[in-house]
């Protein structure tokens, strides 16, 4: 693996959300993330216990997704599926808060239901907070960094590839402006070659979400796989 990859592996989570995933392709890509040492494997609830055994020992984290991919199910549901991953093996847990909310100036729905999932996991879980960026403009994508800011979650993230748009720069900009050094941001959609990687390094993001990692890693040139 070229150096310059070497250095963005540590960034990525390796991530795997289609619907007809396999147990096959599960272990594939747990299998990557150890050669590779992504930062973790980003996989479907119902896969975390069968990653968390592939690896155990490692260094590589079990990240799972929560209300996904439309974050319109209740906030008793995400907290109960927040904690059911935690206790199966996550380490970190990506959720999507409710858009309609959020859009509507429901404000404090919106902080509660993020705070509801934060306080259902152990302190030194990890919980980023899908803001699906494409469906916002840019002082709601404020709003939603200042609520998931005060409900205490850990990342704000742009996206979860089953929308209408991924990251961009500007917006990656604009997340860390809003929250700081204090959170992490994730880009996540559409990152699909070591430039673009990069790029969002450069603008404030602190993890990439990607499915295209193990080319982004090898081949600056490489993106014919598309990200989430």
């Amino acid at each position: 693996m070229p150096d310059v990859g070497r250095s963005l592996a540590k960034y990525i989570d390796h991530t795997l959300l289609k619907p007809e995933a396999t147990p096959q392709e599960i272990k594939k890509i747990c299998d990557e993330a150890l050669q590779y040492n992504f930062a973790s494997v980003c996989i479907q609830p119902s896969y975390v216990g069968l990653a968390a055994d592939l690896l155990r020992g490692s260094s590589v984290k079990v990240c799972t997704v929560i209300g996904f991919p439309l974050g319109s199910t209740s906030s008793a549901v995400k907290a109960y599926e927040a904690q059911l991953a935690e206790k199966e093996g996550a380490h970190e847990i990506d959720m999507v808060i409710h858009v309609g909310a959020l859009k509507s100036g429901g404000y404090d729905y919106v902080e509660e239901d993020i705070r509801s999932v934060v306080k259902s996991v152990s302190q030194g879980t990890i919980v980023k907070v899908i803001l699906e960026t494409a469906l916002l403009d840019d002082n709601q994508k404020i709003k939603a960094c200042e609520l998931a800011k005060k409900a205490g979650a850990d990342f704000v993230k742009t996206s979860t590839g089953f929308s209408k748009g991924g990251a961009t720069a500007s917006d990656i900009a604009l997340m860390r402006r809003v929250v700081g050094n204090s959170m992490g941001v994730k880009a996540s959609g559409g990152v699909r070659n070591q430039q673009a990687a990069q790029l969002m390094i450069r603008m404030g993001a602190s993890r990439i979400g990607a499915s295209a990692s193990v080319k982004i890693v090898d081949d600056s040139t490489s993106g014919s796989t598309s990200g989430y």
